[in-house]
């Protein structure tokens, strides 16, 4: 059970502790839960992860939308505040005025399921938000959006339409990332999600969505990372079609079912973990459109491990960006669950219906298809091998990321883990006191990966104030 303080959070001042996210501090009480999950199928309601929901079914599809704004140190006393709040107090600049389009996003589809499921509707939806923006939707006192998906998350009649995916913390990209400071940055969304949301609600996430769908280019590293996720109660992790291989090296040609992801470590250990594939067709428009559940209708049942089972189109897409998702998207969602419905009530012969991505692998293994029985993969190997420089990866030169921003990474993370080490040695040092998740969320701020693709400039300089005050923190508190 989580601590009376843990579990009492949402009494807190605006839900935050002392002005900060809860990002540490209760790693045992949560791997404890992570343990208890694990242990269990997902709290779905009867009947609907049988494997009588792929009976009559030709086809699935599932859709996952991402929503990400990064916290910046650009107050008005220089405060960190969210590019959400920034954007709302700076309307003239850039695209700033579609702040409010972007807060709605975050929020509608927390009433899109509702109104669909009381029309008779059977959605599926997963979300993955990362955690730089539920901070940013609390400091801006957002609880009508915060309100909105506390309904979806914590309501049980929507647990078998909504799932949430987790993911890195700060939005920081696998290869960017200091190995020591992964754990971190999926412990810290792990702690933040169940102080917003609930234990309960934190038990039933079950999948990971890493940044940009980017896998560690080395192998160690995805070692490190699946080990991780399997510590913390992951079950599966979504990947991009163009990341993973054969275990022969070849493309993957079936991408409409799971496979087990393989990582073997420098010192001859292996590890593996399912993964559901995201295929190629990333653009926003795709989602929008809802083209999977239009491209599932096209697909036929598949033989996997000698049973028949559906296959599924999976795509993950921005939930807020670009007009086409922003306009289109809301239209697009809700005719398409209807049309299903009215097809699933005509008593068609064979149809297409939706998943989400744990109950899929609920269905198969009901169906007698455990994970040891997916194709395996692994992933793709880069043209020269990426190597490992003070217990970091950086990604190959295919993103122009500026150089400096990625040695301030380095230099923040050697330092705090250095500083931490130090004092926990010659004192007591609790993850639960204000310097060190201080100190922690500036370390995993600087791995957001807007610092490095959002362009030099004013970006760059955001990357270099956290990094100063990240180092001021470690100097002056410790």
């Amino acid at each position: 059970m989580m601590s009376t303080e843990f579990a009492r959070s949402d009494q807190l001042s605006a839900g935050l502790v002392e002005g900060l996210p809860n990002i540490c501090g209760w790693e045992d009480e949560l791997e404890q839960i992570s343990g208890e999950a694990l242990s269990e199928q997902a709290s779905f309601e009867p009947g609907t992860t049988c494997s009588d929901r792929f009976e009559n079914v030709s086809g699935g599809f599932a859709i996952a939308l991402h929503m990400h704004q990064p916290a910046i140190p650009a107050g008005k006393t220089g405060e960190l505040i969210n590019n959400l709040q920034y954007m709302f107090e700076h309307p003239y600049e850039g695209d700033n005025y579609n702040a409010g389009h972007f807060a709605y996003c975050y929020s509608r589809i927390g009433d899109f399921i509702p109104e669909l499921v009381s029309q008779g509707c059977d959605p599926r939806v997963m979300l993955d938000y990362t955690g730089t923006l539920l901070w940013g939707l609390q400091q801006m006192g957002r609880t009508d959006i915060l309100d909105k998906l506390k309904r979806i998350t914590c309501d049980r009649a929507y647990y078998q339409h909504v799932e949430w995916l987790g993911t890195f913390w700060g939005h920081g990209i696998a290869d960017n990332i200091p190995l020591p400071d992964i754990k971190h940055h999926i412990q810290a969304w792990r702690h933040h999600f169940a102080d917003i949301f609930g234990t309960e609600a934190l038990g039933n996430v079950r999948g990971f969505s890493p940044p940009k769908m980017k896998l560690p280019s080395h192998p160690d590293v995805l070692y490190h990372l699946i080990h991780s996720l399997k510590t913390c109660g992951y079950r599966w992790m979504l990947v991009e079609e163009e990341t993973v291989e054969t275990i022969t090296g070849d493309a993957i040609i079936s991408p409409q079912h799971p496979y087990q992801l393989v990582a073997q470590n420098s010192m001859g250990g292996e590890i593996n973990i399912p993964v559901i594939i995201h295929s190629q067709e990333s653009e926003s428009s795709s989602v929008a459109r809802m083209r999977p559940y239009q491209e599932a209708q096209a697909l036929a049942p598949i033989v996997l491990n000698g049973r028949t089972v559906p296959p599924m189109i999976t795509r993950i897409a921005d939930g807020e960006n670009e007009g086409v998702m922003m306009n289109e998207f809301p239209s697009a969602f809700k005719r398409a669950w209807h049309t299903i419905s009215n097809s699933q009530q005509s008593n068609q012969p064979a149809g297409i219906t939706a998943f989400n991505g744990t109950e899929y692998l609920n269905a198969l293994a009901m169906k007698g298809i455990q994970s040891s029985d997916l194709p395996k993969c692994q992933i793709k190997r880069p043209v020269t091998q990426v190597g490992l420089s003070s217990g970091h990866s950086h990604e190959n030169a295919a993103e122009a990321h500026p150089r400096d921003v990625l040695a301030l990474i380095d230099d923040l993370s050697s330092r705090f883990h250095a500083v931490t080490a130090r004092v926990s040695a010659t004192s007591t040092l609790s993850r639960r006191e204000h310097r060190y998740r201080n100190a922690l969320l500036h370390n995993l701020l600087l791995q957001t990966s807007c610092f490095r693709s959002w362009g030099e400039g004013d970006w760059t300089e955001y990357a270099q104030e956290i990094h100063r005050r990240g180092c001021a923190i470690l100097e002056h508190d410790f």
